[in-house]
């Protein structure tokens, strides 16, 4: 009995939204007033309790709630999805990933890329890497780079930095398909380098610590994220020196710092390393 009541509901769900996709009918959707009905509903001759609403004189329940009883899937992916053969969960599968995708750290550890990686992108794309010769190889590094800095002074006298969410940024442009990857572990470079040199700086540290204001507020501040539309100082390779330079031309100071993997066209070009002050 449940069987045909089932397909009974999914030849009216059909019915129905055969009409409701027509221009016309979702015109007069907007217009539409819903108010909480009373309507009761029985399956298999049992009283079963649905929400069901008022529209126009008509009852309507969700068919979300129907599938959840009568036991057939429904799910949201952009377009409603029916499977009437399958139990209801209400959740969308997953998808399945090309060949090759991988997982970007988001914790802060290093991702070296590979040909042939499939890297999912932040607009539901994905960019397949192609060429990684210039990784750690060329001109746009000066060789594979150190571990990251460790402490010359007392890290913990610096406020706790949070790491910021991991970004994939494609854009199709008129000259080329362009990748841009939140680089976190050299984002980490930046954040360690600027503290050592504030640690040890005399105008922004005391006794290897930093120092702190009459109100409480550090002589150095570090974020790992920069503010949309701030003018941003860029450099790669990376090199220390440009850090340096940099700090020791006004020790005090609020720096924000990140690092982007830069690819077109499925080709690496670089790591570009970006700094704001204020």
């Amino acid at each position: 009995m449940k069987d045909r009541v089932k397909s009974m509901l999914l030849m009216g769900v059909g019915i129905l939204a055969g009409v409701t996709l027509t221009s016309g009918a979702q015109a007069a959707v907007a217009r539409l007033t819903a108010t909480r009905s009373n309507c009761a509903v029985y399956i298999d001759s049992q009283r079963t309790e649905l929400t069901a609403y008022m529209i126009n004189d008509e009852n309507y329940v969700r068919l979300r709630d129907i599938g959840a009883k009568v036991d057939f899937n429904v799910y949201w992916d952009g377009t409603v999805q029916i499977e009437s053969d399958k139990p209801y969960t209400g959740v969308a599968p997953e998808k399945p990933k090309p060949s090759g995708t991988v997982t970007l750290p988001a914790d802060g550890s290093q991702y070296v890329p590979k040909v042939g990686d499939v890297i999912p992108c932040d607009d539901g794309t994905t960019y397949t890497i192609k060429d990684v010769s210039r990784w750690d190889a060329n001109m746009f590094a000066e060789g594979p780079l150190p571990p990251l800095p460790t402490p010359t002074c007392d890290w913990s006298s610096f406020p706790a930095v949070e790491l910021p969410a991991l970004e994939v940024r494609h854009y199709q442009k008129a000259n080329g398909d362009y990748l841009y990857i939140r680089n976190l572990y050299e984002t980490r470079r930046m954040q360690y380098t600027l503290m050592n040199l504030a640690g040890t700086n005399p105008e922004t540290s005391s006794g290897g610590k930093l120092r702190y204001g009459s109100k409480g507020t550090p002589y150095v501040r570090i974020s790992l994220t920069i503010p949309d539309g701030a003018g941003a100082w860029s450099f790669w390779p990376w090199r220390d020196s440009e850090l340096s330079k940099l700090f020791n031309s006004c020790p005090p100071g609020a720096y924000s710092v990140e690092a982007w993997d830069l690819y077109k066209d499925g080709v690496y070009n670089h790591t570009e390393y970006r700094v704001y002050v204020t």
